[in-house]
């Protein structure tokens, strides 16, 4: 048996019904701070949300691989500033040397200054971090930007040779070669002015490269402070699309209460009314 409706109880159920549907979804958006929770919700939305999120995640990523990248050019800078400091000590012996006589203790300085060269190279080799040294021929690749292949910076140092005291100019000589010999008597200080200069030189050259260094290390840091600041946006953005202001949406969840308290009563003296006429029959 099929029951009729009157169209005032038919109207009053239907806003009944979309009155709770709307304050399902306010609900549902407070609970969950989303006003789009899946694509059904918005399609446009979700997935626009979804595409700078993953393009953030992606800058992430990334921005992780540039701290790291900032670490091995530290160690490097690092190995550079231990590196002048031991060819600045073999300078001061050298110059010892020169203001020195006696050949006997200028040998005991020319050992000196060939134990501070080798451990030049020592320091070299123990300049790396994560599996690249810059200062012993490994080059740094550096990526900023996933979807641009242009976007990334290749570093080495030295032209990607070694950068040690041979490669410097500075070698080590045989004891004996700083002394003057009965036949030349100059000789040993022609070689000490000859170390003194390679000195120079090689100090010159670390400054060069330690500067290097710096600019390119700021730019690593520049992009690695560009790339937060771009996943800030990204996210923001994604939020713009996703997320639901909770002071409206609290706002709209204490009407639609309310109006669907009027509507149960709508509903009742519709119903009462109902009656009141069948009781004529």
């Amino acid at each position: 048996m099929q029951i009729a409706l009157s169209s005032g109880i038919r109207n009053t159920l239907l806003t009944i019904q979309q009155t709770t549907r709307a304050a399902n979804q306010s609900e549902q958006r407070l609970a969950t701070g989303l006003k789009v929770n899946s694509a059904i919700d918005n399609p446009l939305a979700f997935f626009s949300a979804a595409g700078l999120r993953d393009r953030a995640g992606d800058l992430a990523g990334l921005q992780d691989s540039m701290q790291q990248a900032t670490r091995t050019i530290t160690a490097a800078t690092n190995g550079i500033e231990g590196m002048k400091k031991l060819f600045e000590t073999a300078q001061g012996l050298a110059n010892q040397a020169a203001a020195e006589q006696d050949g006997a203790v200028r040998n005991t300085l020319q050992r000196q200054f060939n134990e501070v060269v080798r451990q030049v190279d020592d320091l070299m080799r123990n300049s790396g971090y994560g599996g690249v040294n810059l200062l012993n021929g490994g080059t740094l690749n550096v990526r900023f930007d996933a979807s641009d292949t242009t976007a990334s910076l290749a570093l080495s140092v030295n032209g990607g040779t070694v950068l040690n005291a041979a490669t410097l100019g500075v070698t080590t000589g045989a004891v004996g070669s700083w002394s003057n010999a009965d036949t030349t008597v100059t000789g040993g200080n022609a070689n000490i002015a000859s170390a003194l200069t390679s000195i120079r030189t090689a100090i010159t050259t670390l400054r060069s490269e330690a500067s290097r260094l710096g600019a390119n290390n700021a730019i690593v840091t520049a992009r690695q402070e560009f790339t937060s600041n771009m996943i800030n946006t990204l996210q923001a953005g994604a939020d713009d699309w996703t997320l639901a202001d909770l002071n409206e949406e609290g706002a709209k969840l204490t009407s639609l209460n309310t109006r669907n308290q009027i509507a149960q009563t709508a509903l009742a003296l519709a119903s009462q009314r109902d009656q009141s006429v069948l009781r004529l029959f």
